[in-house]
C-alpha cells in the first residue's frame, strides 16, 4: 500500500489504483512504472528530422566542456547540441500553440455559425461582452443588431488565423510598453497560422541554425497563441455561452452515482458540453434513463471541458487528467465523450476490462475501439441526445463490480476577469484598484499564476498543492487554471474558508473582507488569456508600475506534461512574466539554450524561466522575484501613516 501511495495525495485516486490492480486492469500508473523516459530525449538532445538520425547527442561530461569535447556533440548533419534542443523546444511551443489555437479557430466557425442563425439550440448569452468586444475590434455598434455585429466579429477573429502581415489586434490591449517591447524584439505575431508555420519551416533540416533566432520565433509562436488563439478562444466562448461567474459545485470521483446514468465530457471544446449540459436535463431524456432502471442521467466532466461546463452550469468535475482512466475504473461509468486534446488512447483498453462505452466526436480525433459520433453545431440537439441515450441504453450492462469512491469537495469557481473586476469595485465602479492598494500596503504580497497538467512522473496532485499552499501562507494570491486548479480544489483550497485555514494573514483579511478564496478558479488551460488581461488591468489601474514585467507577479506550471504548456509558459515569459516550472525541463542537454532561456530572457523581455522539481523551493523562487519586483516599485518597507492637518498640506503644496 505505501508504494501506492506515493503514486497521489488524493484517497479517491489511491482507491481506484488498487481497484484496477485487483481488476487486473493495467492504467496510466502502470504504464509509467515500466516504462522509463528516455535520457538522452528527455533533455533535448535528440534529433530526428532526417533521415540520417535519429541523433543522439552525448550529454556533456561535465560543467566545462574543451572545444574538442563539444565539437563531438554533433548531428550527422553536424547539427550542435544548441540547435537541436533549440528546434526540439521550437517544434513543442509549435505543437502546443497549434492545439490552443486551432481550438480558438474552432470557436470562432461556431460562433459565426451561431451569428448566422444555422445552429438551432444555441445563442448569445453575453450582450455585454459581445458589444465591448465590438469596440476593441474596431466593429460598428451603431443601432445594428447583435447578429450583424457578431457576424463582424466572427469574421475579424476568422481572418486573424490566416493574417500575413501587421499584428495581432488583440496585442492593443496589451501596456503600450509591453507592445513597444515586442516590436523592438520583433516578435508581434502577425498571423496565428504563419507564426507557426514558420516554426515548422526553420525546424526543418537545415534552415535555422542558431538558437538564438529559433528560440525569438518561438516567442513570437507562444504569443500567438497567448494573446491571439486563446484568447479568441476565451472571448467568444464568454459571449457564446456566458461569461462565467462564481459558482458552487463539487469535484472527485466521488460525484458520480450509484443510482444513475453516469456520463461524463471530457476533453476541451465545450460546444457539446454545452449541449449536452440541456439535454441530460431534458425531460424526455430522463424518462428514458428511468425506462431502463436509473433515476436519472448524472453529468459530469473531466479536465478541461469539466471546467467549462463547471463555470457555466454548476456540473460537476469528476477529476483530472490522471483520473480519466479511473472514472471508468469504478465500474459505473456507462460512457465517456471526448473531443481533443489530453485523451488518452489507455481508455479504450480500460474500457474493455469494464462495460463503460468509449465515445469520440471530433473529426480530427478518432481512437479505435471507440464508438464515433461526430459533433456538427448545425444539428447539436439531435446529436446530443444520440449521445445520451447511447449512454443510457449501457446502463443495464453496468454489472455487480462497482466501487464508487466517497471523497468529493467543495468549490466555488467562475473567477473571469469580469468576476474579479465586480467583486472588488462592485457593479458601477468595476475596478481592480483594491487589489493593487493592498498588494501596495503589503497585505497582500503578490500574485501568482499556477497552472498546467499532471504527470505521472510525480505524484499525482503533490506538487501543485504543495506550491499553493506555501504560497498563499506567504500572502501570495494564487490564480489557476486547467487540472492545477482541480488538485488544488479536491484539498479544499477553493472555499472562502480555506483563507482563515492555509492563507497568511494579509491574505486572509482581503480574501475574508471580499468573500473569495485563496486560490480563485479562472477555467480551463485556454483561460490562461483570463491572467493576461488580468495582469494588464493590474498594470492600467496604476501604482504597480507601467508593465506586466513591472508587477509583483510570477508563474509556475509545477506538474506540467504537455506541448501546450510550454506554449502557454512562453507567451507568459514573452508578457513579461518570471515562470517556473517543475518534473524536469527540456532544454538541459545544452548550457547555452537553458542559460539563454533562464538568464538572457530577462533583459530581452523582462520574464524569464526557471526550472524547480521542489515545490516548496520552486514557491520561493517566487516569492524572491515577487520580493524584488516589491523592492524595485518602493512598496517592500511598511510606510508610516501620517495625517496631514492644513499647514503640512500648504507645504506640500
Amino acid at each position: 500500500m505505501a508504494e501506492k501511495e506515493i503514486k497521489s495525495i488524493d484517497q479517491a485516486t489511491i482507491d481506484m489504483i488498487e481497484k484496477a490492480a485487483s481488476d487486473g486492469c493495467n492504467i496510466v500508473f502502470d504504464r509509467a512504472a515500466t516504462l522509463k523516459p528516455c535520457p538522452i530525449g528527455a533533455v533535448g538532445s535528440c534529433c530526428r528530422l532526417c533521415s540520417m538520425g535519429p541523433c543522439r547527442v552525448p550529454l556533456p561530461k561535465g560543467k566545462e566542456e574543451t572545444p574538442e569535447e563539444k565539437s563531438k556533440r554533433k548531428g550527422v548533419c553536424g547539427a550542435t547540441a544548441e540547435t537541436i534542443a533549440a528546434r526540439s523546444f521550437a517544434r513543442m511551443i509549435a505543437g502546443g500553440a497549434a492545439a490552443h489555437s486551432d481550438h480558438g479557430r474552432k470557436v470562432a466557425e461556431t460562433f459565426l455559425t451561431v451569428a448566422k442563425g444555422e445552429a438551432p439550440g444555441y445563442e448569445i448569452k453575453d450582450e455585454q461582452k459581445l458589444l465591448q468586444l465590438a469596440l476593441d475590434l474596431g466593429v460598428d455598434i451603431g443601432d445594428r443588431s447583435n447578429q450583424e455585429i457578431a457576424i463582424n466579429i466572427g469574421e475579424i477573429a476568422m481572418k486573424e488565423f490566416g493574417r500575413q502581415e501587421g499584428e495581432l489586434l488583440f496585442l492593443r490591449r496589451a501596456p503600450l510598453k509591453r507592445q513597444e517591447l515586442w516590436r523592438r524584439q520583433e516578435v508581434a505575431p502577425r498571423g496565428i497560422d504563419r507564426e507557426v508555420v514558420e516554426i515548422m519551416h526553420r525546424t526543418h533540416m537545415g534552415v535555422d541554425q542558431d538558437y538564438r533566432s529559433l528560440l525569438r520565433q518561438g516567442v513570437r509562436t507562444a504569443l500567438a497563441d497567448g494573446w491571439g488563439g486563446s484568447m479568441i478562444a476565451t472571448e467568444l466562448q464568454d459571449v457564446l455561452f456566458g461569461t462565467p461567474a462564481p459558482v458552487f459545485s463539487q469535484i472527485n470521483l466521488g460525484v458520480l452515482k450509484e443510482d444513475e446514468v453516469n456520463l461524463i465530457i471530457h476533453g476541451h471544446e465545450p460546444q457539446l458540453a454545452e449541449m449536452l449540459a440541456v439535454m441530460a436535463q431534458d425531460p424526455e431524456m430522463i424518462e428514458y434513463a428511468k425506462s431502463k432502471g436509473a433515476k436519472g442521467i448524472n453529468l459530469a466532466g473531466m479536465c478541461c471541458t469539466a471546467n467549462e461546463i463547471l463555470m457555466r452550469h454548476g456540473v460537476p468535475i469528476a477529476g483530472n487528467f490522471l483520473q480519466q482512466e479511473l472514472a471508468i475504473v469504478t465500474g459505473a461509468l456507462e460512457g465517456i465523450v471526448v473531443d481533443v486534446q489530453c485523451i488518452m488512447q489507455g481508455l479504450a483498453d480500460v474500457a474493455q476490462c469494464y462495460h463503460t462505452k468509449i465515445i469520440t466526436t471530433d473529426p480530427r480525433a478518432h481512437i479505435e475501439g471507440a464508438i464515433h459520433i461526430e459533433f456538427d453545431e448545425r444539428n447539436a440537439i439531435d446529436i446530443a441526445k444520440k449521445i445520451i441515450r447511447t449512454a443510457i441504453d449501457n446502463f443495464p450492462n453496468r454489472g455487480k463490480n462497482v466501487r464508487i469512491p466517497q471523497q468529493q469537495t467543495d468549490l466555488i469557481a467562475g473567477f473571469s476577469h469580469e468576476t474579479i473586476n465586480y467583486l472588488l469595485g462592485g457593479l458601477f465602479r468595476a475596478s481592480y484598484r483594491p487589489l493593487n492598494d493592498n498588494i501596495i500596503n503589503g497585505r497582500i504580497r503578490g500574485v501568482a499564476g499556477v497552472v498546467g497538467c499532471n504527470n505521472a512522473r510525480v505524484t499525482h496532485d503533490d506538487v501543485h498543492v504543495t506550491m499553493v499552499k506555501e504560497l498563499i501562507k506567504n500572502d501570495v494570491l494564487v490564480l489557476q487554471t486547467g487540472c492545477s486548479a482541480m488538485a488544488c480544489a479536491k484539498v479544499g483550497l477553493m472555499v472562502p474558508e480555506a483563507a482563515a485555514k492555509y492563507a497568511g494573514e494579509g491574505l486572509a483579511s482581503v480574501c475574508e473582507a471580499v468573500g473569495i478564496p485563496p486560490a480563485l478558479h479562472l477555467g480551463a488551460c485556454v483561460d490562461n488569456s483570463r491572467i493576461l488581461i488580468a495582469a494588464t488591468a493590474m498594470v492600467k489601474d496604476g501604482g504597480l508600475g507601467d508593465d506586466i514585467s513591472d508587477l509583483p507577479m510570477a508563474g509556475a506550471g509545477p506538474e506540467w506534461m504537455s506541448e501546450k504548456a510550454i506554449a502557454i509558459g512562453q507567451y507568459f515569459v514573452g508578457s513579461g512574466v518570471f515562470t517556473v516550472f517543475g518534473v524536469n525541463w527540456p532544454t538541459t542537454g545544452s548550457k547555452e539554450v537553458t542559460d539563454f532561456l533562464f538568464k538572457d530572457f530577462e533583459d530581452m523581455y523582462g520574464g524569464m524561466w526557471a526550472f524547480e522539481p521542489d515545490p516548496i523551493k520552486a514557491a520561493q523562487l517566487m516569492i524572491k522575484h515577487i520580493d524584488k519586483k516589491r523592492k524595485a516599485l518602493g512598496i517592500d518597507k511598511a510606510r508610516e501613516r501620517i495625517l496631514y492637518d492644513m499647514a503640512m498640506r500648504r507645504e506640500l503644496e
